[in-house]
């Protein structure tokens, strides 16, 4: 069952500037449901204008209820890596407390749902930093009381990005391959194409069920698929 039929909707997105939240921007603009979209970035995007989209430029560490005014569904793809953010006190900062703030904010100004991507191994509890940190903010965004709370996470993320990361270009090369002999428990640690965890997120924020759910890659692939073979409204 799918909330088709609920237009007008707004969709705040973070992080369109990146990988993920770029092709999460896609989808949103092929789904009639979002008539306005927001975008919340440090800077305004080079994209081409459309009366359905919104571009604010704010400061995430002074966010306030007016940027989510109207907001049903927050989308968030925020991220960084401590190689960019340059510590693991920043990668926190950017990975962690922006984009719960926003939750927190997001909820206070009435949103309804939140879809997140954050990364498959995702465990509060995890002595790996990156994983830890990931589900640190699954665990406190679950806390807040969205009425649906949906969790994407893939592992390497298959697309080109901006800045150069010759580890992920390497590791891109031979992901066809090895996605081949990674079944049964592996098959979560698969590569995915950005293209179909942007489309699969666009995908749960149409499902009408209520609660906290987790996609790993599967889920995310099938999602993605449904979310591309749909008709245009």
């Amino acid at each position: 069952m799918t909330r088709a039929e609920e237009y007008g909707k707004t969709a705040i997105l973070l992080g369109a500037s990146g990988l993920v939240g770029g092709l999460c921007l896609e989808a949103l603009l092929k789904d009639a449901v979002y008539t306005r979209i927001v975008l919340l970035n440090r800077r305004a995007l080079p994209i081409e204008a459309t009366p359905r989209v919104t571009q604010k430029a704010i400061s995430f560490d002074r966010l306030s209820p007016g940027d989510f005014s109207g907001a049903h569904d927050v989308f968030s793809a925020l991220g960084t890596t401590i190689r960019i953010a340059g510590s693991q006190e920043a990668f926190r900062k950017v990975d962690v407390e922006y984009p719960l703030t926003a939750a927190r904010i997001a909820r206070q100004a009435g949103a309804r749902q939140f879809v997140l991507c954050s990364s498959v191994g995702a465990d509060a509890r995890a002595r790996n930093f990156y994983l830890r940190t990931k589900g640190e903010l699954e665990q406190e965004i679950g806390k807040l009381g969205f009425d649906r709370f949906h969790i994407f996470r893939p592992s390497l993320l298959l697309g080109k990005r901006k800045e150069s990361r010759f580890g992920e270009r390497a590791m891109q090369a031979v992901t066809p391959l090895v996605n081949t002999v990674m079944v049964g428990a592996l098959r979560r640690y698969r590569g995915i194409p950005a293209a179909t965890v942007g489309r699969a997120m666009v995908a749960a924020g149409d499902l009408s069920r209520t609660g906290t759910f987790i996609y790993e890659y599967d889920e995310i692939v099938r999602l993605g698929r449904e979310k591309l073979g749909s008709p245009k409204r």
